[in-house]
C-alpha cells in the first residue's frame, strides 16, 4: 500500500471547516528532509480550534491537525538522523502551516526533532506532549524569577484541561502548594489526586476586575488568559509572579498596572512553538527523568486515530479533562 491514514481539514465553499477521516499519499506530504512513522500523537486545544475552525489556527489547505508527535525515523538525508530512531515534534506549526500528526505517516525537517528519551513510551511522551513542554517552559521562567515553593502558594487556572491538569501535576511534585481553579467540581477529587492542595471555582474572579485584591498567591499559571488573568493580576503577592500559556477565555487583557507599579509583580508569557532545540531536549530529558507516571497515566486516556475529530469537537466545548493521547498506529 502507497497510501495510508490521516484526519484531513478542508473548507467548504462558504469558508467553513470540514474534517474527515481519509487517506493521503506520500506526494501529498510537504517538504522536509526526514521520513516519519508516526505512532502516537495528541488532542490539545489548538487542535480542536483547528478541527472546527472557531479560531483561524490553519493557515495552509488541506490542513492534517495535530501538533504533537511520537515518531519514528523511516528515512533521512538528515546526518542526525537514521532510520529506527524515536523521535519528538512538536511546535514549529505543525498542524497549522505544515501537515501535522493525525496522520500515519510526515515528512519534516530534522532540525524540528528531539530524540524520545528512552525512559518514555509513545504515550507518555503525548500524554506530556506540548502541554508538558509548556508547563516546564513556565517552571523555567518562575525559577528564572527566583520563586520557590518556599515562597508561598501557587494558583492554577482552567487546572481540569490537559495544561492545567500538567502543571497542577508537576508544581505539586516540585513542592508547591497549589490551588487549582475550575469550573468543573466533578474534577475536584482528580485534581486532589494531581497534587492540589486546594480546588475552588471560578467564584473568586467574578465581576469587575479590581485594581489589586486580597493578595492570595505568590504565583500563577494561567491558561485561560482575559478577564481570568486579570483578576489573577490583582490577586499576587508583592514580587510574585504569573506565567501566561494561554488564551481559552480571550485574547484581551482588562487588567489595571496597579499589580505591577504597587506590588512589582511580574507577568511572563511562554512559547512552546519555537523553543530552541537545545532547550527542548533539556525540559523533555528533565521530564522523563521526573515526571510521575502513575500520576500521568491516571490522566489520560488513549483513543484511535477514526475517533480524533470527535475528541477535537469536545475539547473546545470544555467535555475532556486531562489529556487525550492518538494512537495513530498499534502501541
Amino acid at each position: 500500500m502507497t497510501d495510508f491514514a490521516a484526519v484531513l481539514l478542508d473548507r467548504d465553499g462558504d469558508g467553513r471547516t470540514k474534517a474527515r477521516f481519509g487517506r493521503l499519499a506520500e506526494a501529498d506530504l510537504m517538504d522536509g528532509n526526514v521520513m516519519l512513522a508516526v505512532r502516537a500523537s495528541a488532542v490539545n486545544f489548538k487542535d480542536g480550534l483547528a478541527v472546527t475552525g472557531r479560531l483561524p489556527v490553519v493557515r495552509r489547505w488541506p490542513m492534517v491537525p495535530g501538533v504533537d508527535v511520537a515518531a519514528t525515523v523511516t528515512g533521512s538525508d538528515d546526518p542526525r538522523w537514521q532510520p529506527g530512531d524515536e523521535v519528538i515534534l512538536t511546535g514549529w506549526g505543525i498542524g497549522e502551516t505544515h501537515l501535522g500528526g493525525w496522520s500515519e505517516r510526515m515528512r519534516v525537517s530534522g532540525d524540528w526533532l528531539v530524540r524520545r528519551p528512552a525512559t518514555l513510551s509513545p504515550v507518555d511522551a503525548m500524554a506530556l506532549g506540548t502541554a508538558g513542554l509548556t508547563v516546564a517552559a513556565g517552571l523555567d521562567r518562575l525559577h528564572r524569577l527566583g520563586l520557590t515553593p518556599v515562597d508561598g502558594p501557587v494558583v492554577v487556572t482552567g487546572a481540569a484541561g490537559g495544561v492545567g491538569s500538567l502543571a497542577v501535576m508537576l508544581l505539586a511534585q516540585e513542592g508547591w502548594s497549589v490551588t487549582a481553579v475550575t469550573g468543573r467540581s466533578e474534577e475536584t477529587e482528580r485534581l486532589q489526586r494531581l497534587g492540589a492542595s486546594e480546588v475552588i471555582g471560578r467564584e473568586p474572579f467574578a465581576g469587575a476586575v479590581k485594581p489589586l485584591a486580597r493578595e492570595r498567591w505568590t504565583a500563577a499559571l494561567d491558561t485561560v488568559g482575559s478577564t481570568m488573568l486579570a483578576h489573577v493580576l490583582s490577586m499576587l503577592k508583592p514580587g510574585g509572579a504569573a506565567v501566561a500559556c494561554g488564551n481559552a477565555a480571550g485574547m484581551d487583557l482588562p487588567a489595571s498596572v496597579a499589580p505591577f507599579i504597587l506590588r512589582g509583580v511580574s507577568l511572563v508569557g511562554v512559547d512552546s512553538v519555537r523553543i530552541p532545540t537545545a532547550r527542548r531536549e533539556a525540559i523533555w530529558n528533565r521530564l522523563a527523568d521526573n515526571v510521575d507516571r502513575d500520576r500521568l497515566a491516571a490522566m489520560t486516556r488513549v483513543i484511535g486515530l477514526p475517533d480524533a475529530i470527535d475528541a477535537a469537537c469536545r475539547i473546545v466545548d470544555g467535555g475532556i479533562a486531562g489529556r487525550t493521547v492518538v494512537a495513530v498506529r498499534d502501541l
